[in-house]
């Protein structure tokens, strides 16, 4: 099955924007991913929160609503220090907090004065094949990993044993059950009007 090829019941991308935030979300949180290795991962399961020194609080730390993109970026959670899979459920008012103090990596005009920044890049297919439309990476650095740290994490939940099981459905060409298995994620719907400076142009 190409990645052009999935039922459209389960993967609906002629009708999906360009450039669009899909997530897991509630009320009060959204769910968003991040990689590690063991020994971050143990200690901020344990905390339920990012902890220095092994946390460094002056790194940017890029986070992302897209379950299948972060499959992609960890290689199935394989890649060194990204062993380990954390599914993070944040403030939704800490997430458009981001988004409005954020300058976009596409182009000439970075604000490099604004602590978080955005990227977006092609989703990704059950096969981590490239998609016709975009999703967003949102790095944090300054007062927003502060914020990030003490302030607008709810939950942190190991997903890495989930991460697995799909990619062993994809290495056996279960593509349908892969697809059933992956976390549900719908457009995101902001509390505030969103900034007229997230979308890219590219």
């Amino acid at each position: 099955m190409s990645d052009t090829n999935i039922p459209s019941s389960l993967d609906n991308s002629d009708s999906v924007q360009h450039q669009q935030i899909r997530a897991i979300f509630d009320d009060k949180t959204i769910t968003i991913y991040q990689a590690y290795n063991n020994e971050i991962a143990d200690s901020a399961l344990l905390a339920q929160t990012f902890i220095p020194p092994l946390f460094d609080l002056e790194r940017m730390t890029w986070i992302k609503p897209s379950f299948l993109w972060m499959a992609y970026r960890s290689g199935w959670a394989t890649k060194t220090n990204q062993e380990r899979i954390l599914a993070i459920k944040i403030k939704r008012s800490g997430f458009e907090w981001a988004l409005k103090n954020s300058t976009l990596t596409h182009g000439k005009n970075i604000n490099k004065v604004m602590p978080v920044r955005i990227q977006w890049d092609p989703e990704r297919s059950i096969k981590l094949g490239k998609l016709p439309y975009r999703s967003i990476q949102i790095g944090l650095s300054k007062e927003a990993v502060e914020k990030y740290v003490n302030e607008w994490i709810v939950e942190i939940k190991d997903v890495t044993f989930l991460m697995k099981e799909i990619e062993e459905c994809v290495k056996n060409k279960n593509f349908i059950e892969a697809l059933a298995k992956l976390p549900k994620e719908e457009v995101y719907q902001f509390l505030e009007e969103p900034p007229s400076n997230l979308w890219s142009k590219e």
